[in-house]
């Protein structure tokens, strides 16, 4: 059977989508752009629903933050969960985002810590515009894991279901692995948005946070499960028996949903 699955190549995709005048434009950068413009037009949703306490015309400042919470974030967060060592023996490497290394935790705190600085400033009520993020962060995640599948990157473990795929730059060639880009896309991305998307009419919106305990929870109980499908990073292996630092951080997410949601359902409804 594995001999059978040995010949379902991975899908002969350029990471490049155009190149101009000597210039790559890569469908991973584009990713993050069509992530943000599709943040942007949930938000601007959410706004005229008067779930998000801000106006349409401050969406664009909020995404700006979102930006640079999600950079600054996602590269820190990489640095210091996944390779300190190497980027405090060599500092000046720890700038150089164009060679890869985001890390979504670290992009997540990111984003929390700049969307908090953003509502505080502007007077606005910092769960809900928390809340609203939530609802409108799950399809760009979705673009961003096809961008990762078409990288050919964190792939899956070695699988012998039909559904293995071989990936090139994996260690061990031609053997068939999860396509784990895509359980994450489908579960990160389309599900939760499913989830996140009803929930934001239920009761449970009328409790500021409830909506940002309900990510953090459903985001990591769906990433734990799928890491078990995933590659983990060669350098670190598992780091707490079985388990990766994604599945670490994963359960820490976990804690922090379920205590928000707790505590927002605890307070009274507007």
């Amino acid at each position: 059977m594995l001999d059978f699955l040995a010949e379902i190549p991975f899908p002969d995709i350029d990471p490049v989508a155009l190149r101009i005048f000597g210039f790559e434009v890569r469908w991973y950068g584009i990713s993050y752009v069509a992530a943000f413009l599709l943040a942007s037009s949930l938000l601007k949703r959410l706004s005229r629903e008067k779930l998000l306490p801000l106006a349409e015309k401050d969406v664009g400042d909020l995404i700006f933050f979102a930006m640079l919470g999600t950079i600054l974030g996602g590269r820190l967060g990489y640095v210091l969960f996944y390779k300190p060592a190497h980027y405090f023996a060599h500092p000046a490497e720890i700038l150089q985002v164009w060679h890869g290394g985001l890390s979504f935790h670290g992009g997540l705190l990111g984003v929390v810590a700049a969307l908090f600085l953003f509502a505080r400033k502007r007077g606005a009520s910092i769960p809900r515009v928390l809340d609203c993020a939530a609802v409108a962060v799950p399809p760009g995640i979705f673009c961003v894991r096809l961008a990762n599948f078409v990288n050919g990157e964190l792939w899956g473990r070695p699988t012998d279901l039909s559904i293995g795929m071989v990936f090139p730059a994996a260690e061990a060639g031609g053997v068939p692995r999860h396509p784990s880009q895509l359980y994450e896309a489908a579960w990160e991305g389309l599900a939760l948005f499913g989830i996140m998307w009803w929930a934001r009419k239920q009761r449970m919106a009328q409790h500021p946070g409830a909506l940002s305990g309900l990510f953090l929870l459903a985001y990591g109980c769906g990433r734990f499960v799928i890491e078990f499908a995933r590659e983990p990073d060669r350098h670190l292996g598992t780091v707490l028996g079985p388990f990766s630092m994604g599945q670490v951080l994963c359960a820490a997410m976990i804690a922090l949903g379920a205590y928000c949601w707790a505590k927002a359902m605890r307070r009274t409804a507007p």
